[in-house]
Parts: C-alpha cells; structure tokens; sequence
C-alpha cells in the first residue's frame, strides 16, 4: 500500500512539474509573440514579461521621462505599456507630420477599458468614427451660436471676472489660495453656455463638482490606470483609484442629469436657451434618421467632456500665469505699464485690445507654453498602418504625441526652458506665434474650446494684470513644480494680490 502511495506522489509531483513547465513555456512564447515587431517598428525600451516598460518611465512626470528616453531611442520610439503597445513621438517635426499629414489615419482614440465602463464611448473626447464626428459637429456649431470665439461671448467672461474681483478685492491683499475662485469663474463660463445660467461660487454642491475634476485627471493616467487598461477583467474586482473614479463620474452625471430635467420641464423647441435645449431640439428631429447618435444619455457625456476640456486648462493656465508674474515681477510691470497705456483703468479690457497690446499678448503665450497644460496632449490611434519618422507603425497602435517635447523643442525655441516672452515678438515688439506654438494640439483632433480658451485667457488675465500686482507672501518663493495629470497644474500655493 505504502509503494502505492509513493507512485501516485511520485507521478503527482512528475505532473506538477510536468505543468509548471509548460506554463512557462507558454507563457515565454505568448510574451515573445506579443512583443514580436519587424525591423522597421520603431525601437524603444526591452519590455518585461507582464508588465512591459511601465517601470521604464517616472510616472510623475511621464512627459519628462518620454523626452529623455527620445534621447537614446530617437524622437520616434515605442514601448509596451503593460500588453498595450504605444508609439511616442517627440519634437515638433514628428509631431506635425503624424497628427497634420497621417490626421485621417490617426483621427481615432484608442478604447480606454477604465473609461468606457463609465460612458459606453460616448461624448466628444474619447468617442470614434460617425458618433465622433455628429457630435463634435453638432458642438462647435452650436456653441458657435452662443458666441464660442466671438464677440458676443464677451460680456459673459467680463461679467464673470466682476465676481472674482470681488473675491479678489476683499482678501486685502493677503495670501490666498487663488484656485478655487478661478475654477468657479472659468466653470461659470462653460455653465452660461451649456446650462444657460451661472452658479454662485458659495454653492457647495457645484464647488463639489469642480472640485473633482482635478482628481478624475490625475487617476486616469496613473500607473494605476495603464494596468487597469491593461488588464481590465483582473483589475476591475481589486480595490483600487477606480472605484474613486467611478463615484465622481456618478455625481457629476447626477448633478448633468438634474439639469437637464429642469430643462425638459421647463423645454419649448422654439426658444433655444442654451447647449441642452439644442441638444433636446436635435434629438426630437434626429430619431427617425439613420446613424443617429443623439440621445440623452450621449448629451450627459458631452456635457461632461464640455465641462472638463473647458475648465481645467484654462484654470490651470491662469494659475501658472499667477505664479510666473510672481516670479518675474520686472516682466508683470511692463504689462501693467503696457495695459495702463492702452486700456488704462476708466474701462474694461476688450478682445479688440488685442492688436494693441502685444507685449501682453506674448506674455499670455509663453504663460501656455512654459505651463505646458496638456503635457501628452490626447492620445491617438492608427486605423491604418503609416509611414512616420522612417519607420513603420501597423494599424492598431496607440501613439502619444509628447506636446512637451514641441513646446520645449530646441530647434524651435531660443530658450525653451526659460520663461521668455521674446518667444512672440519680433524685432518690432510686434506679436508674432511661430508654428510649433500648439498648446491646443493638431489636426482632426484639435481641441474643439480652442476660441473659447484663448478669449477668456486674453479677458481674465488682461483683467487681473489691471487691477491687482501679484506677489508671493513673504519670505515665500514661488514653487514652480507640477502635479502631473492629464492637465499639468502647479502646486496648491498662497499669493497675494495687491492692488494696482
């Protein structure tokens, strides 16, 4: 009996082994097949089994780290982020050539498995193909009418910086966290637009609100996220950012939907208020057409895409610009100086102040250049294979074009890492914008509140410069470090705002 027993242990132990074995096999061959490319895919970093070269970058500041590997693997590498292959491209030259001349073939976004269990690929941002293109039709036609890139906008925006000047005036000039004012007032512009109304900067639930995005932005490209888009079916049931990111989705969506059953109670198909109410008229006379792709729960989605791409960059802009006055007080006098010339102090600024104060003009774009909002800028897709800095990238690969490294590139600014207005001027002072100056990125896929963002940074920030000198408290340096997000934004910081 005992011989027995020792024979099936035997071979019990011989077959464990037996499986063991051919589980690493298997699991070398599959790791080798994935990272199979031929010669003409671009090079890049040895990829380790599982998780790839996610530990080949900081991710605190993964925009930093893609620039410096460009410098051992070309300005047109890849790596394997966990099972997911990406293409990073650096330099201004690399940039224009995939998003401008291979737009059509890079016009899609990858699918994101964290963010398409929370919207099903609806909205503007994330969404592909003939959804894709009927809403962000239908968006920049209709915010087009309520005065996205126009004059008519203006007063909105100017409106909205009486209520921060407010706030503003009565800190008396001492250190203060400016964040909060300016998410509410930027917010506020994108509200005015979508809601048709304002929201006053004491309500808790709409600070709530605002409050999330910066978090939302920050979990979806974290280490976190790259294995969870990885790795979905395992990573979904193991506690983990996720979760915190699917309970802001659901109480912004809450705060869309509520909204937009006020607006169902109160809706007339001939009285056009605002983004929702067209979006209600174009579903009623979109239903019995083929492809559409109007309905409720989409214009849940754009509303939130509208929300988060019209906030952050620009509060997060405006911050950076506080910070960079501070800094470089000698450069924030000569725009006083210039602003009091040509404005002066008896008037609000006007968008046609523009042409006449150039050196404020060139101030407000080395502020988006140096704060470098969008650092990867969006990632894109190929739906067909192309041919791209003398290599060959197949269809199905996630490429992300390093902004960063055509903000920052060296053959087309003098002094890339130095705040320079000089960037936009020429000889003259007159403003000039040299072509690798796309915070708002390129091609099919440019951001869409490109005209909204640039009104309401010439408006708020033409308005602050006239009102208040911005320092740091005393014995305070400004700290110009990030937090790395989808959107770079500085570290929370105090600052005073005297009077001018």
């Amino acid at each position: 009996m005992e011989s027995v027993l020792f024979n099936i242990a035997s071979y019990w132990d011989w077959d464990a082994k037996s499986l063991l074995l051919f589980a690493a096999v298997f699991f070398l061959t599959t790791d080798y097949l994935i990272n199979f490319h031929p010669a003409s895919f671009p090079p890049g970093p040895r990829p380790f089994p599982i998780v790839g070269s996610l530990f080949s970058v900081d991710h605190s500041r993964t925009h930093e780290s893609m620039m410096q590997l460009a410098g051992k693997y070309g300005d047109v590498y890849s790596m394997r982020m966990g099972k997911v292959w990406v293409v990073v491209l650096n330099g201004f030259k690399n940039f224009k050539e995939a998003l401008v001349n291979h737009g059509q073939s890079l016009v899609e976004r990858p699918v994101l498995p964290m963010i398409y269990e929370l919207n099903s690929g609806m909205g503007i941002i994330g969404s592909n193909g003939n959804l894709w293109r009927q809403q962000r039709r239908f968006a920049l036609s209709t915010l087009r009418n309520f005065g996205l890139g126009k004059r008519s906008l203006e007063p909105v925006i100017l409106n909205e910086f009486t209520y921060c000047l407010k706030d503003f005036q009565s800190l008396n000039g001492k250190p203060y966290n400016p964040r909060l004012i300016i998410n509410n007032a930027v917010s506020n512009v994108i509200c005015s637009m979508v809601f048709g109304h304002r929201y006053e900067y004491s309500n808790e639930r709409f600070r709530k609100l605002i409050s999330y995005f910066e978090t939302s932005l920050q979990i979806q490209i974290s280490l976190w996220s790259w294995f969870y888009n990885s790795f979905p079916l395992l990573m979904r049931y193991l506690p983990g950012p996720h979760y915190t990111l699917r309970h802001i989705f659901d109480d912004i969506t809450a705060f869309i939907r509520e909204e937009l059953k006020e607006h169902k109670q109160n809706w007339d198909p001939l009285v056009q208020r605002d983004y929702i109410d067209c979006y209600l008229n174009e579903i009623q006379m979109s239903e019995v057409q083929a492809n559409n792709t109007f309905s409720e729960e989409n214009l849940v989605f754009c509303v939130l895409d509208l929300f988060v791409a019209g906030t952050e960059t620009t509060t997060s802009t405006l911050l950076w610009a506080f910070l960079y006055m501070a800094q470089h007080p000698e450069i924030q006098a000569k725009v006083q100086a210039e602003i009091d010339e040509m404005i002066g102090q008896s008037r609000p600024p006007s968008l046609e102040d523009r042409v006449n104060v150039p050196y404020t003009d060139a101030v407000i774009h080395e502020v988006q250049r140096m704060g470098n909002t969008v650092p990867l800028s969006l990632p894109h897709f190929t739906n067909q294979e192309i041919e791209l800095g003398g290599y060959t990238i197949p269809k199905g690969i996630t490429v992300i074009p390093n902004l960063t490294s055509v903000l920052y590139d060296k053959n087309e600014w003098e002094t890339p890492f130095t705040f320079n207005p000089g960037h936009f001027l020429n000889k003259e002072g007159k403003f000039v914008k040299p072509a690798a100056f796309l915070p708002f990125s390129a091609g099919k896929r440019l951001c869409p509140g490109e005209g909204l963002a640039k009104m309401e940074l010439f408006l708020f920030f033409t308005s602050f410069m006239q009102h208040f000198t911005f320092s740091m408290p005393p014995g305070t340096k400004p700290d110009m470090n990030f937090n790395f997000s989808i959107v770079l934004s500085p570290h929370k910081y105090n600052i005073c705002a005297t009077p001018h």
